[in-house]
């Protein structure tokens, strides 16, 4: 309380109405004046909220594009991550008003190696100034920026940006599943991570975007879900079937049956111990109680066999065949179901037709058959071709994290020619996803999303908000870079 109130508050009570009131008109100009000093040091604050810190910008040096996901790391070890607006507030007393050397470790972003061999910048940040870094794009796909978790625009908002965002109440998401149904974009991932606990959910997280969700195909990426809660306000599992461990979907697709009502479906499975599927199954949304049920099990390990094709992760495509019958094709990458694109169908489990994919790819680099671990296929009416991104089991520098484009005719092969469009460095990149719903249809760009995590990777540290979560990119079919994978279609054809 300003020291005028306290001194009104303790008055001696014997104080006669006249010395009161004289008492108050001496000290209401002060009372007025802490209150004025106490407003305008409120203002100041929001006013100068940018100034308590250095903005360090980190952009594209060609495009001029903002970064996400760029280490900045002092020589003692201090890290910094550029938010989706590749910002880094650096407010460390330690660091200000000096000269700092910052190792960038950018996963497919780079600055120049000096004489040893060190990629650095040496920046002094001082508070309420702004310091561009400019990093080097060296992947071919370009990073959009993170789809899930919190802190999307931590660093921004520490200087007074972005302040209307508010970030989904979800610290990291698994592979994510999506379709189109009843006119919106429906998605699901996999075992969530959560602000009050280390163990999440783990029975499917899911919200919805209208379909076009995203308002700009380069960063600042703003993606707003609107998830489904429980009676809490929390997000809650979608697929909370019986039995012990997690639930996972995958084969995620919306299909009309033949009175032409849409059903959200995909196929289930049942986890325990290290990755061990023991139940699978197909499932379809309820709308009336935004859940999953279960519509039929196909296959328990209890009951003897091997688990089924389903049983494995997969993404579904659309594919007319040249008799004009359209077909379900569910892989990952490459297509190993094929089923009649109905609903009545797809509950026909029996008639279900298994298919054979091809195993490797032929490298645009070195001509080495590279192994296909989890991807997508889709049709691109620009490329007037199949398109696949996938991820390479085993590849180098990073095991679970180096992702490949390549092209086909047809959705069953052969494929072409494969092209190195992303890698990380000792990191974990996996279950890409292809999004042609949210681009022009006839337009040049692709995007993928997929699982950031040091997870399969040899010790990596995880890093500070991105970890577990997915993020975005985008592939510009026009570029150059990509034509060792368009050309070498044609050879497949002699």
């Amino acid at each position: 309380m300003p020291n005028g109130l306290a001194a009104i508050a303790t008055a001696p009570r014997h104080f006669s109405k006249a010395s009161k009131l004289n008492f108050l008109t001496r000290i209401l100009p002060i009372i007025l004046s802490g209150f004025t000093v106490a407003s305008f040091s409120l203002a100041q604050d929001d006013a100068t909220v940018a100034q308590t810190a250095c903005r360090i910008r980190v952009v594209d040096d060609q495009s001029g594009w903002p970064v996400p996901l760029v280490e900045l790391r002092t020589t003692n070890h201090v890290r910094f991550v550029s938010d989706n607006a590749g910002v880094i507030a650096i407010d460390d007393p330690s660091l200000l008003d000096r000269e700092v050397y910052f190792s960038v470790v950018g996963h497919g972003y780079e600055v120049p190696a000096d004489g040893f061999g060190f990629r650095g910048v040496r920046l002094t940040p001082r508070r309420g100034e702004t310091r561009t870094v400019k990093v080097h794009r060296t992947a071919i796909a370009k990073r959009v920026g993170r789809l899930t978790g919190a802190g999307l625009f931590v660093e921004s908002q520490k200087l007074g940006d972005h302040l209307d965002w508010h970030d989904a109440p979800i610290f990291g998401c698994d592979t994510v599943q999506n379709a189109v149904h009843r006119g919106k974009m429906y998605w699901a991932w996999g075992d969530t991570r959560i602000a009050s606990y280390p163990l999440g959910i783990f029975a499917m997280t899911s919200g919805t975007t209208s379909t076009t969700p995203f308002r700009s195909l380069q960063p600042p990426l703003k993606p707003k879900f609107d998830l489904f809660l429980d009676p809490r306000g929390r997000p809650k599992g979608v697929a909370a079937f019986p039995g012990d461990g997690p639930t996972w979907l995958t084969g995620y697709v919306s299909l009309s049956d033949q009175d032409g009502k849409p059903h959200l479906v995909a196929f289930y499975r049942k986890i325990k111990g290290h990755l061990q599927t023991y139940e699978a199954g197909l499932c379809e949304w309820n709308d009336s109680t935004s859940e999953f049920e279960i519509v039929r099990t196909v296959w328990k390990a209890s009951e003897g066999g091997s688990p089924p094709s389903l049983a494995e992760e997969g993404h579904p495509a659309f594919w007319t065949d040249a008799e004009g019958t359209r077909w379900l094709l569910f892989g990952n990458p490459l297509p190993r179901i094929q089923v009649q694109a109905n609903y009545e169908a797809w509950k026909d489990y029996e008639n279900w037709k298994t298919l054979t994919p091809q195993k490797t790819l032929r490298s645009a680099d070195d001509d080495t058959q590279i192994v296909p671990h989890s991807g997508s296929i889709v049709w691109n009416a620009f490329r007037k071709r199949w398109v696949t991104v996938f991820m390479q089991k085993f590849g180098k520098p990073s095991a679970f994290g180096t992702l490949w484009y390549a092209e086909a005719d047809s959705p069953m092969g052969p494929w072409g020619t494969a092209v190195e469009i992303l890698s990380h460095d000792n990191y974990t990149f996996y279950n890409p996803r292809l999004h042609p719903n949210v681009t022009p249809q006839s337009g040049s760009t692709l995007l993928f999303e997929g699982t950031y995590t040091a997870e399969f990777a040899n010790h990596a540290e995880p890093t500070p908000y991105y970890d577990y979560n997915q993020i975005l990119y985008r592939l510009d079919l026009d570029d150059p870079a990509l034509q060792p994978a368009q050309s070498s279609v044609h050879s497949l054809h002699p």
